[in-house]
């Protein structure tokens, strides 16, 4: 069995040669200041400079230093899974590779962490980027996606962040669902704080993020919203959405059999009649549609032992028992 340790810290990386050196330096500043048992992962994402060359020379001089590379650039969402897979520690950070967070806020991080909190995110409250292209974008995200999923934070795109070991490890990605975390968590009851933290401009290289991510979190928003809502029962939202369409559709069926029958009047040319035709086949084909997604949801559930619910920690015979993935 893997032996649990005290931190865990997942940095996701793509083409920072310069400025891995310096990671380095203050990474381990900061975290032989605390006196934990600790490990860095680091996440090359098919970086095509000499990162994974001076990374390599990182990990033969400094064992805490584990190194993962992908065979291609899959993504930070895909970075920050692996990370989470091979974490062995009670707590899982993440932190951008480039220096712009600090590492000193490693510290006050954890320290918000030991309060009781299940996730502690943090908020660059005085950002180094440019208003317009990245600021305001990100404000307007932020905003929107704290309505949406209830799960309220002014910074949802820091990297900088603290997960509790049961968060990290049941947690699923894919996509860019890596700035969600906080949100896709809410559903397991967990206990979320956000603290400033310093930001600071990049040293070297040029960020990998530009304008078109801004979509790409408002299609993921999406899906974040119904997985949120209608995950465990996608059978209301089909099946809501395809009763109303038929009851409209039927209604107006009856209508024109009540012009046809009583009022004796010709319908068979009524683009209504062809409406109503096409609503009630179209409400029968969704409420079909959440039928099978919910067999879809109960044989994702049986098949992989998924739970329903999940366990902060039980009171057995006066005792307090934890499991090691239970929230808390």
């Amino acid at each position: 069995m893997t032996a649990i340790i005290d931190l865990s810290l997942v940095i996701p990386l793509y083409n920072e040669e310069d400025n891995i050196s310096p990671l380095y330096d203050e990474l381990s500043v900061a975290l032989n200041e605390l006196s934990l048992d600790y490990e860095v992962i680091v996440i090359d994402d098919g970086s095509d400079d000499a990162s994974l060359e001076r990374l390599r020379a990182i990990h033969d001089r400094d064992a805490r230093w584990q190194i993962i590379s992908f065979r291609r650039n899959f993504g930070q969402t895909a970075g920050i899974s692996a990370g989470f897979e091979l974490a062995r520690g009670k707590v899982v950070m993440t932190i951008d590779a480039d220096l712009q967070n600090d590492p000193r806020d490693i510290r006050k991080v954890l320290d918000k962490m030991a309060e009781g909190y299940d996730i502690v995110s943090g908020w660059r409250t005085d950002r180094k980027e440019p208003f317009f292209s990245r600021r305001l974008p990100s404000m307007t995200a932020n905003r929107l996606i704290s309505r949406i999923t209830g799960v309220s934070l002014h910074d949802y795109g820091c990297t900088l962040k603290a997960y509790d070991r049961a968060v990290a490890k049941n947690v699923k990605l894919y996509g860019e669902l890596h700035r969600f975390i906080p949100a896709l968590a809410s559903e397991m009851g967990v206990r979320v704080a956000e603290i400033p933290v310093n930001d600071r401009p990049r040293r070297h290289g040029s960020s990998k993020y530009g304008i078109s991510r801004t979509f790409k979190v408002f299609l993921d928003l999406i899906a974040v919203s119904f997985f949120l809502s209608y995950f465990n029962r996608p059978l209301y939202v089909f099946g809501g959405f395809g009763m109303v369409i038929g009851t409209i559709g039927t209604a107006l069926l009856l209508y024109l059999t009540f012009v046809k029958l009583v009022l004796l009047q010709n319908i068979g040319n009524r683009p209504l009649l062809m409406l109503g035709v096409l609503l009630v086949v179209l409400g029968v084909q969704i409420v079909t549609t959440g039928l099978v997604a919910d067999m879809v949801m109960r044989t994702y559930h049986e098949s992989q032992g998924k739970p329903i619910y999940h366990i902060r920690e039980q009171l057995i015979t006066g005792d307090t028992k934890k499991s090691p993935e239970s929230i808390g």
